[in-house]
């Protein structure tokens, strides 16, 4: 007999499937759907806020919302996405993820104590065609630094057979620029077809035979970066650079390939996202399936740039306009800083359900975002160690002790979740009772701002600020379990 859980997962899949092929019964089936994410995503007795649950419930539908769409648009092709849902919709991606514990994941937490994270980050190679202002990797057309593809392949096996994981995040560098060994990434595509890959690109490399070999492939989806409108864009990555993107794009639309957009909020292009507009735009116009924002941090060549950071005025309208955009337009984004509801808080230092990052050189840092690390998988694999190894140095264990105390699953205290993030708002604290001794960075000038007392009257300036803003919107919205919200579910 079936438990209530297979049956859940069955009439989902089914759902899923509905949008998909059957386009007569597609808007009946998308309705059928959002009616069931949101009796599981706002269930009674599910330890979250009646706000978390509702932010969840607005981003998922708005997923599914976009899907039909551009189902109906032809701009993703059924087969195309059929391919994607046996591998995004499997084992760890049904609503009741987070119910279903496979036995990999099981037998980690045996050994390790916890449950390994949902994913990881991988840069494989620095190397980029652009040379973009305030770049957190700090790449250009001139670095060769690569990790090996044989390297790539165990990290990748190693993601799979020992953390379970089942979708991995490529960054750079560009990552279509990879090669080693007469290898690139569809290699890697190709061999771990059971997996779902996000690709971060620049976009300017994706020609009709790069479009066609990620058609076939099904398993990955590119997020394009986008710095606003043509002229913003140009002016942060290069003359010529937007129109290229558009060319890259028109190319994922003929052969059906659902696309993101990724972006960075500064203070160059603030106005610009908090207009409806440039939204509409990129998802009704271009055809968007998604949108991750990021707001610039000070690090990597950013740290040159500091100006263009958003103040935390400009990081609360932000979030304003992520709950609008959610809500009201029904547009599928996420904000790294201030989407934390969707995710119980900070994702970084291999958190169950979180993630953490391995960039080009090998190290392995807590977040793209935390250029810090302790380990190195080269060194690791030379001392017959594993990925898993990494995950347990105290840098990464001070880390998630620190994400624990400050309410990731605590029923008894809950931490302000506008405010998220380890080193960008809490920076005293990461300074004091996160970074460890052993700490390493890969470059000097990195390292020595752990010391530069003007860097941290920066960080805590902001994050204090941040804190008398945010303080009454989180705890209006967030504390009051007993908040109840109509839902127009017809």
């Amino acid at each position: 007999m079936k438990t209530m859980t297979n049956v859940k997962e069955s009439i989902f899949k089914e759902l899923v499937n509905q949008i998909i092929s059957n386009k007569i019964l597609r808007g009946i089936a998308a309705k059928q759907l959002d009616r069931y994410l949101y009796s599981t995503i706002t269930d009674i007795f599910r330890k979250q806020s009646e706000q978390e649950k509702l932010d969840q419930y607005y981003f998922s539908s708005s997923i599914v919302n976009r899907a039909k769409i551009n189902l109906d648009r032809g701009i993703i092709k059924p087969a195309v996405l059929t391919k994607m849902v046996k591998v995004f919709v499997g084992d760890n991606y049904s609503p009741d993820k987070y119910n279903k514990i496979n036995p990999i994941k099981i037998t980690y937490m045996e050994k390790y104590g916890d449950y390994p994270p949902q994913f990881l980050v991988l840069s494989p190679g620095k190397r980029c065609n652009l040379n973009c202002t305030g770049c957190y990797a700090s790449a250009d057309s001139s670095d060769e630094e690569i990790l090996d593809y044989e390297t790539v392949r165990r990290i990748t096996r190693e993601a799979h057979d020992i953390l379970g994981n089942r979708f991995m995040t490529i960054s750079g560098g560009e990552p279509f620029l990879y090669r080693s060994g007469g290898k690139n990434l569809f290699d890697l595509f190709g061999e771990f077809n059971d997996m779902f890959f996000l690709v971060y690109t620049n976009g300017t490399l994706i020609n009709k035979e790069i479009a066609d070999k990620l058609a076939a492939l099904g398993n990955v989806t590119p997020a394009i970066s986008v710095e606003g409108w043509e002229e913003q864009t140009d002016e942060r990555r290069g003359k010529g650079v937007y129109k290229s993107i558009m060319k890259s794009i028109a190319h994922l639309q003929d052969v059906g390939v659902p696309f993101g957009i990724s972006l960075t909020a500064t203070k160059q292009n603030i106005e610009i996202l908090l207009n409806d507009e440039f939204y509409e735009y990129f998802f009704d116009e271009i055809g968007a399936s998604y949108m991750w924002q990021f707001q610039l941090m000070p690090i990597g060549r950013a740290k040159d740039t500091r100006g263009m950071m958003v103040t935390p005025e400009q990081r609360i309208s932000l979030y304003k306009q992520w709950i609008h955009l959610i809500k009201d337009k029904h547009l599928p984004i996420a904000d790294f800083w201030n989407s934390s509801s969707l995710s119980n808080g900070c994702i970084a230092y291999g958190r169950w359900a979180g993630y953490f990052y391995i960039d080009w050189n090998g190290n392995i840092m807590p977040c793209v975002f935390i250029p810090y690390y302790v380990d190195n998988i080269k060194d690791l694999y030379k001392n017959g160690k594993t990925i898993a190894d990494a995950l347990q140095s105290k840098l990464f264990k001070n880390g998630r002790d620190w994400q624990k105390s400050y309410g990731f699953e605590n029923p008894e205290y809950k931490g302000n979740s506008l405010m998220p993030c380890s080193i960008r708002d809490h920076y005293l604290n990461f300074r004091q009772n996160i970074i460890t001794s052993d700490t390493k960075s890969g470059d000097e000038e990195t390292m020595a701002l752990l010391q530069n007392e003007e860097f941290e009257k920066l960080m805590d300036d902001f994050d204090q600020k941040l804190q008398d803003l945010s303080r009454d919107i989180f705890h209006k919205k967030y504390l009051n379990r007993d908040l109840v919200e109509n839902i127009d579910l017809e």
